[in-house]
């Protein structure tokens, strides 16, 4: 890998004024789009970032405001930028349905148009691994509202090891599968709560000594952790961070 940027760091509410969750992975070889919320065009656009580079969005549970933002996506695609290669969508069971669903209760039915590109699907269930576009994906299942398949994953590229945890309340296998990863994702949607599908500062402040990562970075804060940017052990992203890998 040699570059993460992020698009959005926001929880599903925009906290801080930030967009919803989208991160941009650049490898050797393509270019990966880590969730796709309903902001993230205006959020590639306000970082220069052409959509054209992604070669796979890979969706890590059927919140909107983690895939809300496909279906236009795909129209900009189409229309603004006359794509003509292929484009992957990967992610937990049901993604194909689910898009199709998305984009025909938008109005932008996908059935409706003349693609000049291939959208290709791909089921990445809990434990399987695939190549996908310029990175190995390994997925695996996190703790979360168990009706939006929440999945979190081990990006793999050459010499490179990138963790993303999705949604996720606390569970005692995180830390081993985040493990030796050059750069770990991990959400921390709360300074402290009761809720047990989101993760928050104290559970990790707590268990900081569990995680042997290089580099681990917060992200989809929401409006108690937008507040402590800054202000906290934790090193927190901001929409348009940059990390050099």
């Amino acid at each position: 890998m040699s570059e993460v940027v992020f698009v959005g760091t926001s929880d599903a509410f925009g906290a801080g004024g930030r967009r919803q969750s989208a991160v941009v992975v650049r490898v050797p070889g393509g270019t990966v789009l880590m969730d796709c919320g309903a902001t993230t065009n205006s959020g590639l656009s306000d970082l220069n970032i052409e959509r054209d580079e992604i070669d796979a969005i890979v969706v890590s549970h059927f919140h909107g405001d983690h895939f809300g933002g496909i279906p236009l996506l795909l129209l900009a695609a189409l229309y603004e930028d006359r794509r003509t290669r292929p484009l992957r969508i990967a992610g937990p069971p049901e993604i194909e349905r689910r898009v199709r669903q998305l984009a025909a209760a938008m109005g932008h039915s996908i059935e409706d148009q003349e693609w000049t590109f291939d959208i290709q699907f791909l089921e990445v269930p809990e434990g399987a691994s695939h190549e996908v576009g310029p990175v190995k994906l390994h997925s695996f299942e996190t703790r979360h509202q168990l009706e939006a398949h929440p999945h979190g994953y081990i990006l793999e590229s050459p010499h490179k090891r990138l963790v993303y945890s999705g949604d996720t309340g606390w569970f005692d296998e995180l830390p081993r599968l985040a493990a030796g990863s050059d750069l770990f994702i991990c959400e921390c949607t709360y300074h402290r709560s009761d809720l047990d599908f989101h993760l928050n500062l104290e559970q990790l402040t707590e268990r900081r000594g569990l995680f042997d990562v290089g580099q681990m970075i917060l992200t989809h804060l929401g409006a108690e952790m937008a507040d402590r940017r800054g202000q906290i052990e934790f090193e927190t992203a901001d929409d348009g961070l940059r990390i050099k890998l």
